[in-house]
């Protein structure tokens, strides 16, 4: 009692100075203090802060809240006190709704919380922050309506509440203070407030990306101070208001996106400080006024940019003194109707330095004055009527970058002079009449990125000029008379990105150098005559979305290896002589929208797999061998649009759930073997507008409904075995005798054939339908009996079975039993608690000869392991984990809960030990064949004979199948390396190490050198090493670099700083040295084989794992799928969710 009597003053005494302290703050503190540290502590709690820059926010400071992150306090007239007078809060991802205390912030002035994740409405109460005169809530997540209270903020002059979620109509009675107005990107709607006239200091109006309708309000006319006004892309309609030229300070005017017409105020040029006008994409008519180009008043000119495109102008008006003084630099006048030639009076606006006239209707020869354009840098004349030849005199155009003369009637040979003007970036001559071959000093132009020549008259073969072209990305000679052979030099376009030579004259095989162009995203070589086998190669660019090589002469297997390009969504094979069958995994092509392999020799069945495609959109089977039935996984293909399996040899019926395609407009099943019945749920296909089932072997009757859809346009059902009456309906609305010919039992309208009164025959029917219906039953019942005797039989004979075996067991094994398995040693004392098998922590320590050090396993970073070998003959791995270990309890409860993580690929925990004071063991299945990391080191010293390539395979998939069924445990494995892929008896693949670190802590006395706190060196990811933190995705990047070692022998160790694994792998596919990636073992893989396909998709698993940028990582789960595509075949069993694969017993 006396020690503890000691103790309490020892406390008291040293609590007592800062307690004192305490009090003394306090006393200092004025009460409008206390409820500003109050009212910022609310609005903290209301909020979730990720990166805890409120955690300083500490009322118990002596200045607080002066001294917190974004409070901001001024030393006031009255009693000389700090008061807030400013939070500033942007871009810290704060998240949560504003607190209705901030009302007690009085002497607040400025409040910016703009650039976060806030959300909910904005409290009314803030317009008791009378002194308040800016508040920034922009790119929130704000909702509800304006506070029509704000009028009280009479000191307000900034209000930015842009890019949220706010709806509704703008109160009248908005502070007349205001200078800056920024409501842009919401919601609201309703006409726009009359009353805004009234807040005469405006500089600044931005209500776009809004619902507003109606008309502009003439009283803007009244706002002398404004400078932008920005209506773009709401719903306003009306004229545009000649007051606004009043707005004497206006710079910028811009109204895009509406539906304003009649015609543009002259007075609006005239206004003295105007520079932009952007009025694109409404309904102006008229004469766009010389005003808005040249000087009209006694004020210099002013207008740079001016944006009319997308109007319904009809023509410019010049000056009448022909001259024009002006500072243009931009001028949009596309997509309007202005007629006649190009006005002469344009070209003598030297400032120029963008002009668009595409899409109107100039006619007549181009005006060589288009040189007076020194400083044009953009030139569109696109889709209007100009003829003749182009004229020399653009090359004095030094500037230009961007030249766009498609869609004219442009003649002659390309001018060579173009080669000249090597400045150019960009150069589209399609749509013209040009003829000859493209001139030779087109390969002058080394910084030209587009090149577009597209239907003409070109002639020649592939224009060896463009081939120096380095920075080229674009290249289309589509539609020309081109001929020859496809260069195998293209592929030192390394930077080209769109390749299309559709509808030319190329013949001979694709060259493999087309496997060089890495960034290629598009391939059109469709209508050539082109033959041979597609490239391996193509399987190879990772980043290609269209392959278009329809009607061509290409043959050989449809190819397999395309199914590893995931960013494919067009796929169009259609009218070659491709055979063989469609390859199932083309299933992996999530994003494939057009899959067309029409007109072939493709035989097999259609694969269910391909329903796998959510995506697509167009599927086109017609005219090839095809057999077999369609899937009923096809109502997953929710986004289908055309359905074309017409002209094949299937059979089945058609499937009901066909009808939950609900996008379908084209059904094309005709001219095959489809037995059954029309289903009646087509009519659920409301979109439909072609339906052909002709010449099939279809029965029943037509269904009535039909005729419910709405839409469809065209409908033939001949050739088949259809009866009964057409529906009248039907009949009617496509009264064409062909859409029903040849069906005997058909009648009715358009055929011509009166129906019998069915009365008779169905009578007849009914009378057989019921016999057979009664004798059924009959049978049916005499079965149902039979195999209730049967039945009960066989359980009574178990029951006594189960009873004599009770019998024989003896009480103490009862006993052991009923303590459920789990502990080999009396209670009340620590434990060695097994899962499934009966070991007591003596014989654990007699297996392991008292933990010897002969008997160690490996070191890892979580403390040594033991191989046990036990008097019974069974052998275990025993793991001790270090010092500073978990609590008992916690142990305890953690490793019941590491227990329950069973997979086939994971080491199991078979039990455990927790002893005083920090003794822990874990018990694990021994895995006799060691190691990955062993296993690679002896496949190199034995020129890799120990692994083949199925069993790399089989490696690989095991431990992305234990992987993947952590992640979906939401666990995160942390430290991914071949030392922790231990192997079974089998050859198994068993993921170790995972969830240790709930249990311990790493000791670095017993880690590898080549560990950090996140992993290991060479296999850690970049973000983990800068966070300090693991992730699902670095995990997948760990297991990127594991399963690139595991292909390619190369140890993540063995590279530079400067490279590693991942650049070398890519630097050799870009090289094309695809053998220097081999294993020694790998190197008998022949190319033309599918194993060799395997690998090279393998490859590409390991890069993308590896994608800098986490969120371009697959999943797990994905990267199963991919590799169980990898190879079919009985030695890899295929799982639809390989995560849910239990351990064996």
């Amino acid at each position: 009692m006396k020690s503890f009597t000691v103790s309490v003053f020892i406390f008291v005494a040293l609590c007592a100075p800062f307690l004192l302290l305490c009090a003394v703050v306090a006393a200092d503190r004025t009460p409008e203090n206390l409820e500003e540290i109050e009212a910022l502590t609310s609005f903290k709690l209301n909020l979730y802060d990720p990166l805890g820059v409120l955690n300083g926010w500490d009322p118990s400071t002596p200045a607080a809240p002066c001294d917190w992150r974004g409070v901001v306090c001024t030393t006031t007239n009255i009693n000389n006190e700090n008061r807030v007078t400013e939070l500033r809060l942007p871009r810290l991802q704060l998240a949560g709704q504003l607190s209705d205390r901030l009302s007690s912030l009085r002497m607040l002035r400025k409040l910016s919380l703009r650039s976060n994740s806030l959300n909910g409405t904005i409290p009314p109460s803030l317009s008791q922050c009378t002194l308040l005169r800016a508040l920034f809530f922009q790119y929130n997540s704000l909702s509800g309506s304006l506070p029509s209270e704000f009028g009280n903020l009479t000191n307000l002059e900034i209000l930015n509440v842009a890019q949220n979620r706010l709806s509704g109509e703008i109160a009248d009675g908005l502070p007349e203070s205001l200078k800056f107005l920024d409501l842009s990107s919401n919601g609201f709607s309703g006409p726009i407030p009359r009353t805004i006239s009234n807040l005469s200091q405006l500089q600044l109006i931005n209500l776009s990306y809004n619902q507003f309708f109606r008309e502009i309000p003439a009283s803007f006319g009244g706002l002398q101070n404004l400078q932008y006004l920005w209506l773009d892309f709401n719903h306003l309609e009306g004229t545009l208001p000649s007051v606004i030229a009043n707005c004497s300070s206006l710079v910028h005017l811009s109204a895009q996106g509406n539906a304003l017409g009649g015609v543009i105020p002259a007075a609006i040029g005239a206004l003295p400080k105007l520079q932009v006008v952007s009025l694109s994409q409404n309904n102006l008519s008229g004469r766009v006024p010389s005003s808005m180009f040249c000087k009209m008043s006694a004020y210099p000119p002013s207008i740079r940019i001016m944006q009319l495109g997308s109007n319904a102008f009809t023509d410019v008006v010049g000056p009448e003194s022909g001259s024009c003084s002006s500072v243009l630099q931009v001028l949009d006048l596309q997509q309007n109707r202005i007629r006649g030639v190009f006005p002469m009076w344009l070209t003598k606006i030297s400032t120029l330095t963008m002009l668009d006239v595409s899409g109107n209707m100039f006619s007549g020869e181009f005006p060589t004055e288009i040189g007076g354009f020194t400083r044009l840098e953009e030139l569109k004349v696109a889709n209007n009527s100009f003829s003749g030849v182009v004229p020399v005199e653009i090359k004095q155009c030094s500037s230009l970058g961007v030249l766009d003369l498609e869609g004219n009637r442009f003649s002659g040979e390309v001018p060579a002079f173009l080669g000249d003007m090597r400045g150019l970036k960009s150069l589209i001559l399609a749509g013209n009449l040009f003829s000859g071959s493209v001139p030779a000093s087109f390969g002058n132009l080394s910084e030209l990125e587009t090149l577009n020549l597209r239907h003409n008259n070109l002639s020649g073969s592939f224009p060896e000029e463009l081939l120096g072209m380095s920075n080229l990305t674009t290249l289309d000679l589509s539609e020309n008379k081109f001929s020859g052979e496809v260069p195998a030099s293209i592929g030192n376009l390394s930077r080209l990105t769109v390749f299309n030579m559709s509808g030319n004259g190329f013949s001979g095989q694709l060259p493999a150098s087309l496997g060089s162009l890495l960034r290629l995203t598009t391939l059109d070589l469709s209508k050539q005559n082109l033959s041979g086998e597609l490239p391996l190669e193509l399987a190879g660019l990772p980043n290609l979305q269209v392959i278009a090589l329809q009607e061509n002469k290409l043959s050989g297997d449809v190819p397999e290896g395309l199914s590893s390009l995931m960013s494919l969504r067009y796929l169009n094979l259609s009218f070659n002589g491709f055979f063989g069958q469609v390859p199932a995994t083309y299933g992996f092509l999530r994003s494939l929208v057009v899959l067309s392999l029409s007109g072939n020799h493709i035989s097999g069945i259609i694969p269910p797999e391909l329903c796998n495609c959510s995506a697509l959109e167009v599927l086109e089977l017609r005219s090839n061998s095809l057999t077999g039935h369609i899937s009923d996984d096809v109502s997953q293909l929710v986004n289908l649009n055309v359905l074309d399996l017409g002209n094949n040899n299937l059979t089945g019926k058609i499937p009901n759930d066909i009808s939950k395609c609900s996008s379908l407009q084209s059904l094309l099943l005709d001219t095959n073997h489809i037995s059954g019945s029309i289903p009646a749920s087509l009519s659920n296909l409301s979109n439909l507008a072609v339906l052909d089932l002709s010449a099939n072997n279809l029965s029943g009757e037509i269904p009535a409904n039909l005729t419910d859809i709405s839409g469809l346009v065209y409908f033939n059902v001949s050739s088949n075995r259809l009866e009964g009456q057409i529906p009248p309906l039907l009949g009617t609305r496509f009264n064409n005798p062909s859409a029903f010919a040849n069906n005997q039992g058909l009648c009715g309208e358009p055929l011509g054939r009166k129906c019998v009164n069915p009365a008779d025959k169905n009578r007849k029917k009914r009378l057989i339908l019921l016999i057979v219906i009664v004798a059924c039953g009959g049978c049916l019942l005499a079965l149902c009996c039979c195999f209730y005797i049967f039945s009960l039989l066989r359980w009574r004979k178990r029951l006594k079975e189960r009873a004599a075996a009770e019998k024989k067991r003896s009480p103490a094994r009862a006993s052991s039993g009923a303590s459920g398995g789990r502990s080999s040693t009396d209670s009340g004392g620590p434990k060695l608690v097994m899962f499934n098998n009966k070991i007591t922590l003596a014989e654990t320590v007699e297996a392991t000869r008292q933990f010897d050090e002969e008997n160690v396993l490996s070191r890892t970073r979580y403390g040594l392991v033991f191989k046990a070998c036990y008097n019974d003959g069974m052998v275990l791995s025993i793991r001790r984990l270090p010092d500073g270990s978990l609590d008992e309890n916690l142990f305890r409860k953690e490793a019941d809960f590491l227990g329950k993580v069973r997979h086939r690929n994971l080491t199991v925990l078979r039990g455990y030990f927790a002893g005083p004071p920090d003794s822990r063991l874990l018990v694990y299945d021994y895995m006799p064949n060691g190691n990955l990391a062993t296993l690679l080191q002896e496949a190199s010293h034995q020129d890799g004979h120990v692994l083949n390539w199925p069993m790399r395979h089989l490696i690989a998939l095991g431990i992305a199948r234990g992987m993947a069924f952590l992640h979906t445990s939401n666990m995160v494995h942390g430290d991914v390396k071949p030392q922790n892929v231990l192997f079974d008896a089998d050859f198994e693949a068993h993921l170790s190490d995972f969830g240790i670190d709930r249990l311990t802590v790493a000791t670095p006395a017993e880690a590898s050198t080549s560990t950090t706190p996140v992993g290991t060196l060479g296999y850690v990811s970049p973000e983990a090493i800068l966070t300090g933190e693991t992730t699902k995705e670095s995990d997948v990047y760990s297991f990127g670099i594991v399963l690139l070692e595991l292909l390619t022998g190369k140890r993540p160790v063995m590279f530079t700083q400067d490279e590693d694994i991942v650049k070398w792998v890519k630097k050799q596919l870009q090289k094309g040295q695809i053998t220097e990636l081999l294993e020694p073992g790998l190197l008998e893989l022949d190319p033309e084989s599918s194993e060799w396909e395997e690998f090279l998709l393998g490859v590409k698993v390991g890069l993308l794992c590896t994608s800098p940028d986490p969120l371009d990582r697959p999943t797990m789960s994905d990267i199963v799928f991919m590799l169980e595509g990898c190879r079919v075949g009985p030695d890899i069993p295929s799982s639809a969710d390989p995560t849910t694969q239990p351990s064996p017993a």
